[in-house]
Parts: structure tokens; sequence; C-alpha cells
């Protein structure tokens, strides 16, 4: 039956503003090396595209690929032999991560059988690759980051094309980010700027529940470039990206040394040089330099923080602690009336025109056959921590009979407390129309974790014809 309005019975809030994007994610701060882990987070360091051409080692052991081989209960750097054998070695001491490393002349996959295979792993590291990723490369890593994986992505400045096959790690880095089969369209957020940056000491931004800047292996204040480059952040394309240390003079979008994001289920970090990495030893005949003891800087807490992070010891984002699962929406199922809701007067309704898929009350917005505007909308934190889903259950009729036009529409959008939109879910039509109600379901991840939010619907009608769009039983599940 279709659900015709006689009079203007407006659900004000319940579709408008269900604003609750949560893609960024909640750092947990701690003070404490973690304690061992039951189960250990599982990183893969890459030594498939050049990692080692020229002065460079980009390996946490020689021995590939288990470093364990080399040496199974390593005490100092020079326990394993590379130029991040020091990362590798706090890492394998902290008893909390099981450490692999790509071997040359290997390539990257995602849901096959070798024991490299991005699927037995929690991140993936990619320390200033000299090669361009394959196609079937590309569509692995995207995919391992859709998917929940912890891609971390080190840098060094344009023209440092160490092996001269013509690409340096800024060209790489920014074909894999808009060259590849899952998503082009700036998915991170961020590009990589063209620039060799002879100097510096980028300092952190202030956000002491950024447990990047403020984690279990210390408080970062500063990191090294010595010869590196920068990133350009776009919010409007991936509003999770947020840049936490920035070049002398910088800020904002611009200048951004180390930047965060996420993707899909899984989280992003870049650093815009591979010097603080360098421990100053490794193989013999390389030329390195030791960052990552600089004294001017924190670049060993601030790359073993970013580790834990990528790697799901801490979420990201804007607050500490970890996450009790729950339901957050208040009035979920709207029984309580518009209670804890903001909606168009009569959108929310007992009305047995349209029925309600449980209890007698439902957002109804729409169907008066008439040019009008409805919106739903509540306010909610996001714990700290945590990873939220969003859903609801929808129910579209109409009076319209075009099969290719949408004359009106439904918006589901996550958006700030300044009405600014955030995230635009999903966008429903006359053309939805079917009997009975389905459920939507969108995987909102832990960008806005720590924050406060807000889901809203939108709908707007034609002049004629009516279009009704009913919603019931809405939850926010966060875990």
């Amino acid at each position: 039956m279709l659900g015709f309005r006689k009079s203007r019975h407006r659900l004000t809030t319940a579709l408008a503003v269900f604003g609750l994007l949560i893609t960024g994610a909640a750092l947990q701060a701690a003070t404490a090396l973690p304690a061992h882990a039951a189960t250990p987070h599982r990183v893969l360091f890459d030594n498939g595209h050049a990692e080692t051409a020229g002065n460079a080692d980009w390996i946490i052991s020689t021995s590939q690929p288990d470093p364990l081989g080399q040496n199974s209960s390593p005490t100092s750097e020079t326990s394993w032999t590379g130029a991040l054998s020091s990362w590798g070695v706090a890492l394998q001491k902290s008893g909390n991560y099981s450490l692999k490393t790509l071997p040359s002349g290997s390539s990257l996959s995602y849901g096959g059988s070798a024991a490299t295979d991005l699927s037995n792993f929690d991140e993936l590291v990619l320390p200033e690759p000299n090669t361009l990723f394959t196609t079937a490369e590309k569509t692995a890593i995207m995919t391992f980051v859709k998917n929940g994986g912890g891609l971390f992505m080190i840098s060094d400045h344009t023209g440092a094309d160490r092996n001269s096959d013509g690409y340096d790690a800024v060209e790489i880095f920014n074909d894999l980010m808009t060259n590849n089969s899952v998503d082009s369209t700036d998915p991170f957020g961020f590009s990589i700027d063209t620039l060799d940056v002879s100097s510096g000491y980028p300092a952190a931004i202030s956000d002491s529940t950024n447990t990047i800047l403020h984690g279990a292996f210390g408080t970062v204040t500063k990191s090294l470039i010595a010869d590196g480059t920068t990133a350009t952040l776009k919010p409007a394309d991936n509003s999770a990206v947020k840049g936490l240390l920035y070049r002398s003079g910088y800020s904002g979008n611009t200048g951004a040394f180390f930047a965060t994001s996420t993707f899909g289920s899984g989280k992003v970090a870049f650093w815009g040089d591979s010097s603080p990495i360098d421990d100053g030893t490794g193989q013999s005949g390389n030329t390195l330099y030791d960052g990552w003891n600089d004294t001017g800087a924190t670049n060993a807490a601030l790359a073993l923080n970013a580790t834990d992070w990528l790697a799901g010891t801490s979420s990201s984002g804007g607050g500490g602690g970890t996450c009790t699962a729950a339901q957050v929406l208040a009035n979920p199922g709207f029984e309580s009336g518009s209670t804890s809701w903001t909606a168009t007067s009569g959108v929310i309704t007992n009305s047995s025109t349209e029925a309600a898929r449980t209890g007698s009350y439902k957002a109804w917005l729409n169907g008066y056959g008439s040019a009008n505007t409805d919106t739903l909308s509540q306010a909610v934190t996001i714990p700290s921590g945590c990873s939220a889903t969003l859903s609801f259950y929808l129910h579209v009729d109409t009076a319209e009979t075009s099969t290719s036009t949408a004359y009106d529409t439904l918006k589901a959008q996550v958006v700030n407390s300044s009405g600014t939109v955030l995230s635009t879910l999903a966008t429903y039509s006359n053309l939805n129309a079917a009997s009975g109600y389905t459920q939507r379901t969108f995987s909102l991840g832990t960008a806005y974790a720590g924050q406060t939010v807000t889901i809203k619907f939108t709908g707007v009608e034609g002049s004629t014809l009516q279009t009704s769009f009913v919603l019931d039983d809405t939850a926010l599940n966060v875990s």
C-alpha cells in the first residue's frame, strides 16, 4: 500500500543527522612497555622491492623470512644485521610481535597460500621501496588494508632512485594510491610531495590523546629530515587523514611529515624520510646514518608507537582506552517518540498508514506528494578505541512510475557539530521501492573514535507523486 500522507505529518529527525562516521581511530595511551601479548601481532617487512639497493639497507635482519634464524633471542641492534635491526629487535623484545620479511625476488600477495601472504599478517611495512608494485601487488596491498590491515608507508625524497630504474619511493607510493584496481580516488586522503627537503626537525602536534604521539614506547616530540619529503593532506577526500608531525613553518593540510589515515577497516601511516628509521648499522659496504638514536628527535618512539597502532595493539583517533562492545544510539526503535532524536515535525510517528517493522513507532520521511524536505538526526559519542557499524531497516514505497529517474531521495550521512558532511554513506530514491523492510549496514571503522558526531538522514521529495522513506530499528554498534 502506498503510504501517502493526507497532512504534513513529518518525521523531522529520524534520518537527517544519523551522523556517525567512525573512520578515524582512538589511540590508547600507555606509559610502560606493552605487556606480553597472548597472540603476537604479525608484521611483514618488505624486502621485495629493492629496499637494499645502493646504500640502503632497510631490513631488520639478513635472515629472511624469519629474523629469528639469525638470533632467536636478540638483545641489541647488533643481534640482527640491517639498518632496521633496532626497530625489529625492540619489537621482538616487547613480546608482542611475530616478525617476518618478504625476501628479495618475492612478490606481495593477498589470499594465497604462501607463508608471506598478507592474509597471514596484521601490518605491512614498506620501508622506501625502489621498484614499482605490479598491478597484482597493488590490488593485494589495497585489499589487505581495506579488510583491516595496517600499512606503514616510509618514503624518501624525490630523486632517491637507488637502483636507477627511473622510480623513487615518492613516485611508487603515489602510483599505488592513484593507479590501483581497488580505489584510485585518493583513498587515503593525501598525496606525497615531489620535494627534497635537506634537513629539519619536524615537530609533533599537541594531542595528548593520540597514542602514536603518547604511546607504549614513549612520547614523541620531534622527528628528523635528512633529505626527505612531506605530504599534502586532502580531508575532503578522506576525513580520517590527520597530520601528526609537520615541517617547520607548516600546519594543516601542507607540510605533513608524518600522517595517518584509514581505508575501509584498515589503517595507514606515512613517514616522509627513511633516515629516522636508520640505526646506522647494517651490511658491510653500506653508508648509513643513525637517525634512530638522533638526540634531537624521538624517532624510535614514533616508529614503535606507530607500529603498535597499525598492528592493532592500540586504536587510533581521539582518545585512549579499550572498547566495550555496545549499541550506543538512544531510542533506536523510536518507541519513546522523539526522545533523543531531532526530526522534522511528524517524522517520528505511530501512524498505522505505514507499519513499523517492530513496535508501534518508526521514522517516516516524506510521502506528501509535494515538494518538501524531512530530516532525522542524533548526535552520538563514539567511545575511544572503538570501531563502529551503523545499521537501520528501510522501507521505500512510491507512486512514481519511472524505472530510471530518481525524483525523490533520502541521504544517510555523518556530519560534525557544525553540520559539515563528513561522509555520505548512501543515497536511496524512489527507484529503491520494494515491499517490506531491508536492513542497510555500513562499517564506519575507527575514524571518529573518541569523538561526537551526528548521524543524519535527509529526505527530499519532488513536487508531485509521493515517495515514503520509512526507517526503524536503527543501531550503532561499537566494538
